[in-house]
């Protein structure tokens, strides 16, 4: 479990996290029809060198991107290839960076050209889950907290957060204590501080919960194949008052 222990720590936590919303953000206003998913993670390792970073994702436990780039069922960790994106597809996109030994995580999903409706609909309540989760990481509460306020507003919208895969601590390391599970009672698991780092990830299917893991070890599937996204921010708990949302676009 990371806590910032002084202001170079966060001020590093912060650089690194910029650096991934800004590659976010670039390869995200990249996607659109005929481009390939690995055009989108050609590109998004050229954002990171550029920014003296290295990616968070390639050779982790094996991966073989740089990034990941998910396609309409596919829920999360999309290894980038031949595939080609299309008119009304849903594609989600996780970038992960290391800088001076912190590492920057986030995700979105976007939407290409006019979607049909009720993919429009998915991906609002996925940016409303977690702008809720973040509004439920302050000092005091506890980790099932953020969890309940996604399920909690996915349910609500009759939809379904995943429940295998969870976000995390994160810090010097990707992935730290605590887990932060995507479905949950309030007022369990471990008491949040300020100086925690979290990494927020509703991952919401149109249809059921269930997943399945590809062939390929890697590309997480819907299970009923119907439609998911995934959203993502990393955040800093404060002393009091909202987290601070580490992962937004600007100047490092």
């Amino acid at each position: 479990m990371i806590t910032i222990k002084s202001f170079d720590d966060l001020r590093k936590m912060r650089t690194s996290n910029r650096i991934a919303a800004n590659v976010l953000e670039a390869v995200a206003r990249a996607v659109a029809p005929n481009v390939t998913t690995g055009e989108l993670d050609a590109y998004g390792d050229e954002l990171i060198r550029a920014q003296g970073a290295r990616s968070a994702f390639r050779g982790y436990r094996g991966y073989p991107g740089t990034i990941c780039v998910s396609i309409n069922e596919e829920v999360v960790h999309g290894i980038p290839g031949q595939r080609k994106i299309a008119f009304g597809d849903l594609v989600s996109i996780d970038v992960g960076v290391i800088s001076e030994g912190f590492v920057g995580d986030n995700a979105r999903t976007v939407l290409v050209g006019v979607c049909e409706p009720e993919r429009q609909r998915l991906a609002a309540v996925g940016r409303e889950a977690l702008q809720r989760a973040i509004d439920a990481a302050r000092s005091g509460n506890r980790v099932s907290d953020i969890s309940h306020a996604i399920e909690s507003t996915a349910v609500a919208a009759g939809f379904q957060p995943v429940r295998d895969f969870v976000g995390h601590g994160i810090g010097r390391n990707m992935h730290e204590d605590p887990q932060i599970p995507n479905v949950g009672a309030p007022g369990h698991g471990a008491r949040l501080r300020a100086g925690m780092t979290l990494a927020i990830e509703p991952m919401i299917n149109m249809g059921g919960w269930k997943v399945k893991t590809e062939r390929d070890g890697w590309t997480v599937r819907t299970r009923d194949r119907l439609p998911s996204v995934h959203y993502e921010h990393t955040v800093a708990v404060t002393a009091d008052g909202p987290a601070e949302i580490l992962s937004l676009a600007g100047t490092p």
